[in-house]
């Protein structure tokens, strides 16, 4: 045992901290030491529990502690060894250094370059944490990378991996998608994840994948293009052993197409299932990738797929103001993607006066496009009521629309069921402020959680909802925002600052000149008298003839397309002099 941990207990004062101020006192040396130690404890309280780990009836929130207590301690352990790392790496730079240099003075050869010297440093560093932990040397020197990042220039993402407060795979997640950002950019983006963190409670990978390319276009709005070319440069396709004579077949694709191929097969699952077919869900939807891309009897037949895109007026008129779009199913995405895969054979529809610019299909395909409204502070979607127990279609969409994935904490699966908040059983209402998107398994939560509630002002923190567990572990539930959302107000700060959003507003209009204004309204413009922020929900649709409001959009969509930066007209048919209510059920999807 340390002679540090011996002595810590016998002075006065804080014991905790006497042993922080001893570590530092004794170097990297006496923290292996301390580290040794306790590994020690750990390890023989594993293997020789006795009673320690007996069931009981009273144990169940002790046991709770426990499991908290290690996952604080594995946070921990990640954040330090990424500091163990670097700084091995950087020893290893530094000893290089010195030989080079020693050989330098005897030789007459010129030392290598900086970089040259750096990159073997960094192998050797690799393999040498390679061979220390058993991983893989690609493994390590991807692991040092991003170790690399969070040490240098993610303050904010480290702090919260010390602190349990986010996974070594969301942190190391994080700080690879950083890679392509400069230094300066990375400290940004690190800020705005940092000031999002209260937000973030309780969200999984996928929200957090969300949330991480809002902060990277938010720091660096102009590269989203370049990044986008840059990662389908990456296209690839894998096939790897799994275990009892199976494979895993993984593909690299457009958002886009990912979303496609994820919906056409869950459709196809779910035809199956019910012509009586008693595969599973998941077991249908591989046999049919297969059969369809073997070109077997059995594959599907090609369809046309309804597929949502979220994306704001500003990013759909101006991409490098750096709003992300939303893809149904997906995620957020670069708004130029959506554009270049917008410019082909919808493209031509839009922009052609021919009906055959799309083939055969050409009448039945359009561009429906529909205002969708955003909370002023979250972000999030807001909308419609419904007094049916079933959500109706129209509700349902907009909530898969809201959530995008499965709001139980920490979960990432697809949205399978539109749930109720607080059960239609106990008076709970079908609306969207009492709805959310659930997976099959998260919507059995009255059977594992104490409670599940909503929690929260509606006017500041959106639509939030507390899970509480069995022993009473608390996480706080939010949809992903739609867009950039503003900075979470002081709770001293009045309740008139909180409800309303610090933006510039615009006086109401004079009844004489609403008609006119109506006409002349641009897809930038921000209906302030709702205090929302509008949205543009653009998917394919089958349709005999276009309507009115088809043709009134093309403009918008024929100058987005095209490149064209001049502001279109949109001539509304719809309630004259004042815009559309965004509670009403005549905007619901």
């Amino acid at each position: 045992m340390s002679s540090i941990v011996q002595g810590i207990g016998e002075g006065p004062g804080d014991p905790h901290q006497a042993l922080v101020d001893a570590v530092h006192a004794g170097g990297s040396s006496e923290l292996a030491s301390v580290l040794g130690d306790q590994a020690f404890v750990l390890r023989e309280v594993t293997l020789m529990p006795r009673k320690l780990f007996t069931p009981g009836d009273a144990e169940s929130v002790a046991f709770t502690e426990v499991v908290g207590r290690i996952h604080e301690l594995r946070s921990a352990l990640d954040a330090l060894e990424a500091r163990a790392v670097v700084a091995l790496a950087d020893s290893l730079t530094l000893q290089k250094q010195a030989e080079v240099r020693a050989r330098a003075a005897q030789e007459s050869n010129q030392a290598p370059p900086t970089k040259k010297l750096l990159r073997e440093a960094a192998r050797e560093a690799a393999r040498e944490v390679s061979m220390k932990i058993g991983k893989s040397p690609a493994s390590a020197a991807h692991s040092l990378a991003s170790q690399r990042r969070l040490v240098a220039d993610m303050p904010e993402m480290l702090t919260a991996l010390a602190g349990a407060q986010v996974t070594s795979t969301v942190a190391h997640g994080t700080a690879r998608s950083f890679a392509p950002l400069s230094r300066t950019q990375r400290a940004e983006a690190d800020h705005l994840l940092g000031q999002r963190l209260p937000d973030l409670e309780g969200a999984g990978s996928e929200a957090w994948d969300d949330a991480a390319a809002a902060a990277i276009a938010q720091a660096d709005p102009h590269g989203q293009k370049r990044r986008h070319q840059r990662a389908m440069q990456e296209r690839h396709v894998t096939v790897r052993r799994a275990e009892h004579g199976m494979a895993t077949v993984s593909a690299r694709v457009s958002g886009l197409d990912g979303a496609k191929i994820r919906k056409r097969l869950s459709l196809e699952a779910e035809r199956l299932r019910a012509t009586g077919d008693r595969r599973g869900h998941q077991a249908i939807q591989a046999d049919s990738f297969v059969d369809t891309l073997l070109g077997r009897e059995e594959g599907m037949e090609p369809v046309t797929l309804d597929i949502g895109i979220m994306i704001t007026e500003r990013a759909l008129i101006h991409p490098a103001a750096g709003d992300l779009a939303q893809i149904e199913g997906y995620g957020t995405a670069p708004a130029e993607a959506l554009r270049e895969e917008l410019r082909g054979p919808l493209g031509l529809a839009l922009t052609k006066e021919t009906e055959e610019a799309m083939g055969p299909d050409g009448p039945a395909l359009r561009a429906v496009m529909r205002r969708l409204y955003t909370h002023p502070r979250t972000g999030e979607l807001v909308a419609v009521e419904s007094r049916a127990r079933a959500f109706p279609a129209a509700l349902a969409k907009f909530i898969r629309w809201r959530d995008r994935i499965c709001r139980g904490p920490y979960c990432n699966a697809a949205i399978r069921q539109s749930d109720h908040v607080c059960p239609h059983a106990s008076g709970g209402a079908t609306s969207l402020d009492n709805g959310q998107g659930l997976c099959a398994l998260c919507n059995d939560k009255e059977q594992q959680t104490r409670s599940v509630h909503r929690t929260g002002d509606t006017a500041v923190d959106g639509h939030a909802v507390e899970w509480v567990s069995r022993t009473g572990t608390r996480r706080v539930s939010r949809p992903p925002a739609l867009t950039t959302p503003e900075p979470r107000p002081e709770r001293e700060e009045s309740p008139r600052a909180v409800t309303q959003p610090a933006r510039t507003t615009q006086p109401a209009l004079p009844a004489r000149t609403a008609r006119t204004a109506q006409r002349t309204r641009t897809a930038q413009r921000t209906w302030t008298a709702q205090r929302t922020r509008p949205a543009r929900a653009v998917r394919l649709a089958r349709s005999s003839q276009p309507t009115g409001a088809a043709r009134a959009t093309r403009s918008i969509a024929r100058a987005a397309l095209s490149g064209n930066r001049r502001r279109p007209t949109v001539r509304s048919r719809g309630r004259k002099g004042r815009p559309p209510a965004p509670h009403s059920p005549g905007n619901s999807p």
